[in-house]
């Protein structure tokens, strides 16, 4: 049955690596221990609130919603190295870890058939497991950092924010994908279509788009509704960029970062042309914006391909610290 695992001190002690005289984030961040805390209806918004840590960081290793869009598995292992990465950061003046609550992660079976169409019925099923926890997680005034997994997830992100704040969100997506294919089933191809079709998601503005890949319908979409705003990658290239495209964003809305928007980073959709790791890097760091969650995901290890990569966990590792410093 799928399951929120909920992590205890052992679980994050494991991880660590120790080192005489450094201290790693890993020893301070906080865990979510109420008494026998073994399924979601048992995370409470008192349980929540009473962690003095601002961010709750959580993962959903799962790559069914990418092959339900005919892409490569392998999003699926991203998540534990990506915490060993992080947690193994050094805790100093820069960033101490006690902002941190290591919430723990989803386990998800893999559905009895590999149909297209049972991937995508499952991917609902995930959709339903993961709205709530982000709904309970916001509502506690908490910011989760959410590790995937394919970008299926941005749905059940943006429901779960929305709903706690009762009201649709806008969200900044970086990229190359504008992932508002037909509404056909689920998979990683179309959060955004359903969380606007099911009003979660009040403006939508993706930044770093291809003109390469995204197809003409989608096109015709971004330039006939005014909730879509898009800067592509391509203008981005040749200078052409609005300046103020950042500030249209609403006071609530999620940061979404698809790992295929950079160069050469492990993914299903990986790139040769793309934003540095760097420039994302930078954005993060110097946006002034407040950011209700963030979202890292399409990112793997290794794929069912045979490709492998080690730096994808690390450089999950500098986006999410990154990402505590400049809202924290």
């Amino acid at each position: 049955m799928d399951s929120l695992k909920i992590y205890s001190q052992s679980d994050i002690d494991n991880l660590i690596i120790h080192r005489k005289g450094e201290r790693k984030l890993g020893e301070n961040v906080g865990i979510y221990n109420p008494n026998d805390s073994s399924s979601i209806d048992k995370i409470s918004l008192e349980g929540l609130k009473n962690s003095s840590a601002k961010f709750v960081l959580l993962g959903i290793p799962e790559d069914i919603g990418v092959r339900a869009n005919s892409g490569v598995a392998g999003t699926s292992t991203t998540w534990r190295p990506a915490l060993v990465a992080f947690l193994n950061i050094q805790s100093n003046q820069f960033l101490n870890g006690k902002e941190i609550l290591v919430l723990g992660h989803f386990e998800i079976e893999e559905p009895e058939d590999s149909e297209i169409d049972c991937l995508r019925v499952k991917v609902t099923e995930i959709d339903n497991l993961v709205y709530p926890v982000i709904e309970k997680i916001v509502a506690a005034g908490k910011i989760p950092i959410v590790i995937g997994g394919g970008h299926n997830n941005a749905f059940p992100m943006i429901k779960g924010t929305s709903l706690a704040h009762k009201k649709a969100i806008d969200v900044l997506n970086i990229d190359a994908h504008a992932d508002l294919r037909d509404q056909e089933g689920r998979h990683s191809g179309n959060g955004f279509t359903y969380a606007l079709a099911e009003k979660f998601l009040e403006n939508y503005f993706m930044y770093g788009l291809h003109q390469n890949y995204n197809n003409e319908a989608i096109l015709n979409q971004i330039e006939s509704n005014p909730q879509l705003k898009a800067v592509f990658f391509d203008d981005i290239l040749k200078g052409i960029e609005e300046q103020n495209f950042f500030t249209g964003l609403s006071t609530i809305a999620g940061l979404e970062i698809d790992l295929d928007s950079i160069q050469n980073v492990l993914s299903s959709a990986e790139t040769p042309s793309g934003f540095s790791v760097n420039d994302i890097r930078r954005l993060i760091l110097t946006n002034e914006k407040r950011f209700s969650y963030l979202h890292i995901s399409e990112g793997a290890t290794r794929l069912l391909d045979g490709r492998v990569s080690k730096l994808t966990s690390k450089l999950i590792a500098y986006l999410v610290s990154d990402f505590v410093k400049a809202q924290a």
